[in-house]
This record gives C-alpha cells, structure tokens and sequence, in this order.
C-alpha cells in the first residue's frame, strides 16, 4: 500500500469520527434537543466538512504528522478547536445558534475531541507498523560511492522515519578505487548495471551523490538516467550535510538554503513589543509605590545615588545603560573590569542585600523596557567585562554574541530554570548560555508568559541571588 492511500484512510477515518460522534448523541444522548433533528445532521456535515479543510491546511496529515504522536495530536486537537470556533461564528452571525441544544454541542466538543485523539493514536500505531514492515518503502539506489554517497547512505540508515529501502550502490569508476560496501549497503555496479535493474523493475528511485563541482560527470549520468521511468533525484552536496536541517526556499527559480535567520522578526516582533509596552505599562501602574519605597530606603540606608547605571550590550552588540536600584556602596561601585557579587559581599548595602535576593533591584529596568533597550524577557544583559572562572565571557563560549539576536530581558528562561547569580565556573556560563539559546530558537507568546510566571516564584523563593 503506497503511503499517501495510508494517510487517506486516515483522512476518511477522522472525517467519520467528526460526524459519528455527533450523530451518536442526536441519536443515543440523554439530552433534550431543540427543534428539527434534521438540523443536527446539517451541522454535524459542516462541521466534519470545516474540521477536514482546516486539518489538511493546518498539517494534520503531513508525513512527519503521521508517524509523531505528539505532532499528529497537537495538530488534530487545533484543528478540532479551531473546527468549534468556526460553528461558534457561523451560528452567531447567522442567528441559529438558539436552533441547536447547548448541552449537545458540548458534548459533541467533548466526546468529538476524545475520539479524534483515539482514532489518530490507533492510525499511527497502524502506520508506523506498516513502516516497520516495509511497505511504505521506495527502493532506491545511490550513483556514486565517493564520500557523497557514503554520508548520504549513512544518513538515511541513521534515520528510521524515512519511508526508503537502499538496494545499493552504484559508480563507473575502477573497482580497486571502489569500497565494497558503505554503511551496510553494497556496491553492485555501474550505471549500465543501474539502469539494467531499472529495466527490470528492481528501482524505484535513484538519488545521484556526486559532487556538484563535478557538472559534465553530473549530466552524463542524469541524461541517461532521464531515459528511465524512476524517480532521480540529487543528494546535497557534502557542504550541505553540515546544514541538513536548514529550511531551503525558492529565491526567483533558484533554490537557495536559509542559514541563519532573524529569530523574531515580522508579526513575532511587533507582537513581543505590543507584550513588551502593555505588560510593562500595567506593572509600572501598580508597583509605583513599591518603586517609590525601594528609593526612599536606597537613599536612607547610604549615601549615593538611588539608581545605578551600567554600560550593558543589548540587541545585536549594541550598548546601552541598564538601571537598577543601587545596591553596594557608592565608593565601591564597579563600572569597569566588573567582579560579579558573590555571597557576604562585602559591597553589599543592608538594603541592598534585600534588593538582591528578592530581584526587586532589577525593577527599574521596566524603563529600559519602556525606552526600547530591553524586554520583559529574554537573555540577561551582562557588562562586556564580566568573567567566569576569571576568562571573559566571549573567551568561555565563542558564540556568546548570538546571544545579542534578540533584545536582552529582566528574566529569562536561563534565570527561572536556575541559572542565574554568580558564574563562577565556566560550567555554568555554558548552562546560562545553551538556555538562551533555547529561549531564542524556540520563543512563543506563550513561553513569555510562562516564563513571566515563573519568575514569581523565583522571587518568591530566591536561589543563586546575591
């Protein structure tokens, strides 16, 4: 059975369980349903027909969708969601919503939701059987047994999911310049052999590895391939394994691979500074008295300035004066060649200790926000200058500045997982660093606010803060 008639059934199957579970209830349910029961079959049809358009746009039934449980339900239960709301509007707009019992719709929601998460946890079993047992699998044959074709066969033997059976490898150079197998996969011959077991019925697909540079070699081989009826493909040059997993685009008629990318940019950008400015308002709004307070004790408690302000590098290696509340001795404040606070500093105020440990010192920072240097969250902003285990920053991790491709935060995912105060060891640099560039790979709305939340509890329960 080929793969696509697989995801068809699928298809066809979550179709059925959209509008079953609907009918069984008009049908079995407890509930006492208004008007016509026609009318309940009109809604279950369009709603299984809205569920089907949106999970195919939404991915539901790509090929990683499939055999990924997590990724095949998290689609489905989007889609089924987004299927609700759709009626929801439908009904409003059109003023029918009064027509159909409320009591069954929310059953329907419920029990429909639970019985697509059934139905797409039975598929994948099915699926992933069926492609464990080869029947999804293309045959394919490698042209070239040169370092290409070896990486490329080594790739598709480390890679479980792809949908391929290697048959063998091919080459027209001299036998004593030839391995007699690569990665498990043996060399059976040349391309007369290959096209041979083409005639025969024995190839499905061909995928040609040889090295891009090499561009007569190359259209010898795929001129003569052309005259058979399989697919030919050509594997990414040896470069481009380095890159594997980089998305590849279409740049006028030329397909062109995307290294490196803004990590939040376009609508992502303006929907972390729309977070940025209305959060940031509404704290302002309710912790000025609290601000007011920490200046009152500040001035009290030592002479000096209430604020402190530090040269920090922000967005894209760019300085900027962070403000925090002062919390050491004014004679004893460090602007260059900075020594981290450690535990008993001795430059610790009395009101500065407690500032410190609650991170209420960090609260000034909310004007950064507002002015554009910094956002609620994000990696923390250090001096250029700050070391850990007495080697600057940018020594311990060469790639430190990709740190600087989002705007610095007053919290961050490194700071409510546990890695903040002193780097006193390399070690935990690189900790603070690899979840920053976590946060930065992965950032959501929604991992903001999770990340928001949690910085409650590190405030509440302080740890590392000095």
């Amino acid at each position: 059975m080929p793969l696509g008639a697989a995801i068809l059934l699928v298809r066809v199957l979550e179709f059925l369980v959209v509008g079953l579970a609907g009918l069984l209830l008009v049908w079995f349910g407890a509930f006492e349903l208004d008007g016509n029961l026609a009318i309940y079959g009109r809604v279950t049809l369009i709603a299984a027909l809205a569920f089907a358009v949106l999970a195919e746009s939404l991915g539901s039934y790509d090929i990683e969708a499939q055999f990924s449980l997590r990724l095949g339900w998290r689609r489905v239960t989007l889609a089924w969601a987004m299927t609700a709301l759709f009626l929801i509007t439908m009904g409003y707009l059109l003023k029918a919503s009064d027509a159909v019992s409320r009591a069954w719709a929310i059953g329907w929601f419920l029990s429909g939701g639970a019985s697509l998460l059934l139905a797409r946890a039975l598929s994948t079993m099915w699926v992933r059987r069926l492609k464990n047992n080869g029947t999804f699998n293309e045959r394919v044959a490698i042209f070239g047994a040169g370092p290409q074709g070896v990486r490329f066969a080594e790739y598709v033997q480390a890679h479980d999911r792809l949908t391929i059976s290697l048959i063998g490898l091919f080459d027209d150079r001299k036998a004593d310049r030839l391995p007699v197998e690569v990665a498990g996969v043996p060399l059976l011959g040349n391309l007369s052999t290959l096209i041979g077991m083409i005639r025969e019925g024995l190839i499905d697909q061909v995928v040609v590895a040889l090295p891009w540079a090499a561009e007569r070699r190359l259209q010898d081989v795929v001129s003569r391939l052309a005259l058979t009826p399989v697919k030919v493909r050509l594997a990414p040059d040896l470069v481009s394994f380095t890159f594997s997993r980089r998305p590849v685009v279409i740049l006028g008629d030329v397909p062109v691979m995307t290294l490196f990318d803004r990590p939040i940019s376009g609508m992502s950008a303006v929907m972390k500074d729309f977070e940025d400015k209305v959060l940031t308002g509404i704290i302002l709004a309710l912790s000025w008295p609290v601000l007011l307070a920490i200046a009152v004790a500040v001035r009290l408690d030592s002479p000096g300035p209430i604020l402190f302000r530090q040269p920090r590098e922000g967005f894209n290696n760019r300085p900027f004066n962070c403000y925090k509340f002062r919390t050491m001795y004014h004679n004893r404040l460090e602007y260059k060649n900075i020594t981290q606070a450690s535990r008993d500093d001795p430059r610790v105020t009395r009101v500065g200790r407690i500032l410190r440990r609650t991170s209420l010192d960090e609260l000034p920072q909310l004007f950064n926000v507002m002015m554009g240097d910094m956002s609620l969250v994000g990696p923390r902003p250090h001096a250029p200058s700050t070391r850990a285990g007495g080697r600057l920053f940018s020594d311990v991790v060469q790639s430190y500045a990709a740190r600087h491709k989002v705007k610095p935060g007053i919290t961050g995912w490194a700071q409510v997982c546990g890695w903040r105060g002193e780097t006193d060891t390399e070690e935990k640099l690189v900790k603070r660093f690899e979840h920053d560039l976590y946060y930065i790979e992965n950032w959501s709305l929604w991992l903001d606010l999770y990340i928001l939340l949690r910085t409650v509890g590190a405030v509440l329960l302080p740890r590392n803060a000095f």
